[in-house]
């Protein structure tokens, strides 16, 4: 078979896919994408290879992954990897699917005025993807990861190994547990921030990941307050706490902010013009 009738095949059999998820409305990427990914080929050269008939071994791999596919699985636990920033990582179900949107966090963090030897606390880290990023564009940061989850940490920690970060270390603890006593110049997380009865959790990829990192009481809310309420134990005097939350979430983070005695108190918007993640200022 070529790769050009196998692609019409995958549109075709994604079509299901498309009306239950509206992320995955654009069939011909998503066979495109799925091409690319499980044969490890570059996207942009695909119609170089339109006319190219496809081995056995190729379609076997293509066709069980369409399936999976079809059913709504996430591309990136199919392929067992997925990009954050200019990062590759591996991902699996233990973890959330690392998003454009969490690059945000990333962005403003490289934007703070830090010591060059900054010390860095990224909780509930997943994939590391926030973690390792930092710890990448900023090589004289010390960067401390930490997840509950004993299959997460072990799997940034791969993801840390194999990017050869030294600078960065992964911890499991329930959120400043395995720190207590250290003091950091920027706290960050991508804590659950997703209400237990919110319909988005029966949508799209999120229907694959794990609860425990999505969902979180009090409105959703309950995880972030615990950090920002610990935090200020756990900052140096003028250090930046950023969270990551729901698009409605952010007028409660900054009066959660404010209470915790947090000054600087702003939030930002991500990509889509959505409210995305707030932050503040340690007083010193």
């Amino acid at each position: 078979m070529l790769l050009r009738q196998w692609l019409q095949q995958a549109e075709t059999a994604l079509q299901a896919l498309a009306q239950q998820d509206p992320h995955a409305s654009d069939l011909a990427f998503e066979a495109s994408r799925l091409w690319a990914d499980v044969l490890d080929k570059n996207p942009a050269s695909q119609r170089l290879y339109l006319d190219q008939s496809l081995n056995e071994a190729e379609l076997n791999r293509l066709n069980t992954a369409l399936q999976r596919r079809a059913t709504g699985e996430p591309l990136a636990y199919i392929t067992g990897r997925w990009w954050f920033w200019d990062l590759e990582l591996e991902v699996a179900p233990c973890t959330l699917i690392p998003r454009p949107d969490t690059e945000l966090l990333v962005e403003q963090a490289l934007a703070l005025s830090l010591p060059l030897d900054a010390k860095v606390l990224d909780l509930g880290t997943g994939t590391g993807a926030i973690a390792l990023t930092l710890a990448s564009q900023r090589p004289q940061w010390h960067v401390t990861a930490v997840d509950f989850s004993a299959e997460a940490v072990a799997l940034a920690e791969r993801n840390r190994s194999r990017l050869q970060l030294g600078n960065a270390c992964v911890l499991q603890s329930d959120w400043y547990q395995a720190v207590a006593g250290k003091c950091f110049d920027l706290i960050i997380s991508n804590p659950p921030y997703i209400d237990a009865e919110d319909p988005h959790l029966q949508q799209g990829d999120v229907r694959y990941e794990p609860l425990s990192a999505l969902v979180a009481a009090d409105d959703g809310l309950s995880d972030i307050r615990l950090i920002c309420t610990q935090a200020p134990l756990h900052l140096r005097p003028g250090g930046w706490l950023w969270l990551e939350h729901g698009h409605q979430q952010h007028e409660a983070v900054q009066l959660i902010l404010q209470q915790a005695g947090f000054t600087a108190i702003q939030s930002r918007r991500d990509y889509g013009g959505n409210w995305r993640i707030s932050g503040g200022c340690w007083p010193r």
